[in-house]
């Protein structure tokens, strides 16, 4: 493993005796307490923790054990967010927090780890692993390819993904690294990163989920979906919104037209009346498109109420009205959807999937024990849902139209007047900070360090490791309404109880300890 940076005895006594006394709930901590704690449970972050400056999500107090979105091998990285990118960022804020050029050291072990894990084309795929491309394939051939619940990883593509932001959290750290120091090394993957979104996007403006394509990517007989213009999981905002900080940092007018086919983009796919919404994703003649097995073809509520807040944001950023022009007919739309009581779960207020053609409601079930035995499918009945990806969700119809109502009665010259695509490069700066500042009692995270150096958080889920690929046969049980299958399926699944070392933890911790750095006192 590369060098780390580590305190000489001197600081470390220093260390010890700022926190021998921990404040209580009703004091503040002083600074030097706060700088102190940051340091030692970075310090533990960098040193025992980080492989190559590289992070996964969570992992067992004794290191035995380890995940991201799934189990990982102890050679392995996750770029998904709260993974290596997020550990990035953080430590970027802390050292505009603090000064302490310790912080901007560990960024740099991070973008080691991402310079690594970045894919020729320029994005970065889910996972990275510094055993080489044969111990990756070995963990998809084993571990992802068992994960029931999800396909993402059920097969090796050997591209980028833009999925889950992982490839948007990369590049924008390499951004605020950059821009830090204009150290010319992280130019480079900067560079890779931006061509890697020019590239991708179609002339429409859209972006695929995944690329470059690759071929016979298709899963469970279904068509490969990872080429369709993709709205799931923010791709298209993530993107245009990467590529804004770049104008903002750099001025490059060879930016403004992708971000401005980004936006119209929406516009383009919006399906006409009677059902004005989107998909999770389109196909290229722009009609909405399933995904994995358990996303059939249909419109999705969650996504086009989503993308009610992005027109609306557009409007904000050009003073267009364009984008605000069919938004009543959406909201309309979706209020008409609204379930009737005792339908939805707790909470919940409309249907996931809305069927083409009909506007009736699509339920997702399952049955069987595994990937090799179960099934998902779709029908007309709200009992019995798949539990891990919800057919419910809580749609805010009369929230989103009053953000609706005060867009459009606030006029085109007031919005634009802190744009930064009206403003020009160099008016609005990047933001000083990246994580969003928590809140939280900045001397209960000080108290809670405990004597290793983390805090023991819990982890959430768990999940079986991999022994074998699961039987053809079903096994005994039902699994129609549980997170994970048999013993052999890999998928996480929740554990309440199940304490560690976390990745979101940490960040966490951290932001509500710089929040108290920049507090007034």
């Amino acid at each position: 493993m590369f060098s780390r940076a580590r305190n000489s005895i001197a600081a470390a006594i220093a260390i010890v005796s700022v926190i021998a006394v921990a404040p209580t709930r009703a004091q503040q901590p002083s600074r030097e307490q706060v700088l102190a704690t940051m340091k030692r449970a970075t310090t533990f972050m960098i040193d025992k923790v980080a492989y190559k400056g590289g992070y996964v999500w969570s992992y067992l107090p004794d290191m035995t054990r380890r995940w991201g979105e799934m189990e990982a091998t102890p050679t392995m990285i996750w770029i998904q967010p709260p993974g290596t990118p997020s550990m990035g960022h953080l430590f970027l804020d802390a050292y505009h927090a603090t000064g302490d050029d310790y912080y901007y050291r560990a960024a740099e072990q991070v973008a080691s780890a991402l310079m690594f894990a970045q894919h020729p084309s320029g994005g970065w795929n889910y996972i990275a692993d510094f055993a080489g491309e044969a111990s990756l394939r070995k963990w998809y051939d084993t571990i992802g390819r068992n994960a029931w619940r999800l396909e993402e990883f059920q097969h090796y593509y050997g591209n980028a993904t833009f999925d889950d932001a992982g490839t948007a959290e990369s590049a924008k750290f390499f951004l605020r690294l950059y821009v830090e120091k204009k150290d010319p090394k992280y130019k480079v993957p900067l560079d890779k990163a931006i061509k890697f979104v020019l590239d991708s996007q179609y002339p429409i403006g859209v972006w695929p989920q995944r690329f470059p394509k690759v071929q016979a990517a298709g899963l469970h007989g279904l068509p490969d979906y990872t080429s369709y213009a993709t709205f799931n999981d923010d791709v298209a905002a993530e993107n245009m919104d990467f590529l804004l900080m770049c104008y903002q940092a750099f001025g490059e007018e060879r930016l403004i037209d992708p971000i401005i086919r980004g936006m119209n983009a929406f516009i383009v796919t919006q399906l006409g009346p009677p059902q004005p919404a989107w998909g999770l994703q389109h196909t290229l003649d722009l009609q909405p498109s399933g995904a994995r097995t358990y996303e059939p073809k249909a419109l999705v509520t969650h996504t086009t109420a989503g993308n009610i807040g992005l027109l609306i944001r557009f409007y904000r950023l050009t003073g267009e009205t364009k984008y605000l022009a069919r938004i009543p007919e959406v909201l309309d739309w979706l209020e008409k959807l609204k379930l009737p009581p005792g339908v939805a779960p707790p909470g919940r207020t409309h249907p996931t999937f809305v069927e083409l053609g009909t506007n009736e409601p699509l339920y997702v079930h399952r049955e069987g024990s595994n990937v090799f035995n179960g099934r998902y499918y779709v029908d007309k009945n709200p009992k019995g849902t798949i539990v891990h990806y919800s057919s419910f969700r809580n749609i805010d119809v009369a929230g989103l139209r009053k953000q609706y109502e005060n867009a459009r009665n606030t006029p085109p010259a007031e919005v634009i007047k802190t744009s930064p695509l009206k403003l020009g490069a160099g008016k609005v700066p990047l933001a000083k900070y990246y994580t969003p500042g928590a809140n939280g009692d900045a001397a209960k995270v000080v108290a809670e360090l405990n004597a290793q150096g983390y805090w023991l958080a819990p982890l959430g889920y768990t999940s079986h490791p991999y022994k074998a690929d699961g039987s053809k046969a079903p096994q005994p049980g039902d699994y129609s309404q549980t997170y994970v299958g048999d013993e052999t399926d890999t998928s996480p699944y929740p554990d309440p109880k199940l304490m560690g070392i976390s990745i979101d933890a940490y960040v966490r911790n951290m932001g509500i300890l710089i929040k108290a750095l920049d507090s007034p006192k």
